[in-house]
């Protein structure tokens, strides 16, 4: 429970707005940020998101959407980084709405911890019933994005035969790959030219994006892990 609430401070930290941004939330606001990086939250002004820089829009437009649709404050849907999938396609993690996600972070060229990570997943992939997961995505995030092109993951799941639904694998920048180790307080450090050192986790996220449940080390029992999967399944 404790890392859970030093994830969601990190978590917090990175999507915080500061303090000197002009917002307002009564009734004389006017504009939103298209892609709700502060939730709700409104501002008297035209003028850019102070976090992704995009045109902000008239309430008037889409008042009934912003208020359905904005994210809580603990959602990674928050972040605005963007990743690239084995099949080449730019995404941002929003785009993952609507399905729980188990999601852990590797790098291909591992030979030690990874494999067993690797390992650890499928077991929990097995596990969980066909109804189950219909509406969840088992996602590996690369720490060597530089190794880790969309083609070497894209290897990497046929060879691992996690190539179709329900596997993804994502790569970005390594600001952005930074970023979203720190909101999974997932610790790494390059120690060689082809060689990390990393935190062993995986992570739960319910279908708002909001973390539910981390298990660490390697070839735990996954139990917990698979009741707060289901658990997260039955809320949506």
């Amino acid at each position: 429970m404790k890392k859970i609430l030093f994830v969601l401070l990190v978590l917090v930290s990175a999507i915080a707005c500061k303090e000197n941004n002009t917002t307002n939330n009564n009734n004389e606001a006017a504009y939103y940020c298209p892609m709700h990086c502060e939730g709700d939250k409104t501002y008297s002004e035209q003028g850019s998101c102070p976090v992704c820089k995009m045109d902000l829009i008239a309430v008037e437009k889409k008042a009934e959407k912003t208020s359905t649709s904005a994210f809580t404050d603990m959602s990674i849907y928050n972040l605005s980084s963007t990743w690239t999938t084995q099949d080449g396609n730019d995404i941002q993690l929003r785009d993952l709405q609507g399905d729980v996600l188990v999601m852990v972070m590797i790098y291909t060229s591992c030979k030690a911890a990874c494999p067993r990570l690797v390992a650890d997943m499928r077991n929990i992939e097995e596990r969980l019933s066909e109804n189950t997961k219909n509406n969840v995505k088992m996602i590996f995030v690369s720490i060597d994005p530089e190794t880790d092109t969309p083609e070497r993951l894209k290897a990497f799941a046929k060879e691992n035969v996690m190539d179709k639904d329900p596997w993804l694998f994502l790569r970005s920048s390594e600001e952005n790959t930074r970023e979203f180790a720190a909101v999974m307080a997932v610790s790494y450090k390059e120690i060689s030219p082809i060689d990390f050192s990393h935190s062993n986790i995986i992570s739960v996220f319910n279908h708002k994006g909001e973390m539910v449940f981390q298990q660490e080390g390697l070839g735990v029992n996954s139990d917990n892990t698979i009741n707060h999967i289901n658990d997260a399944v039955a809320a949506m």
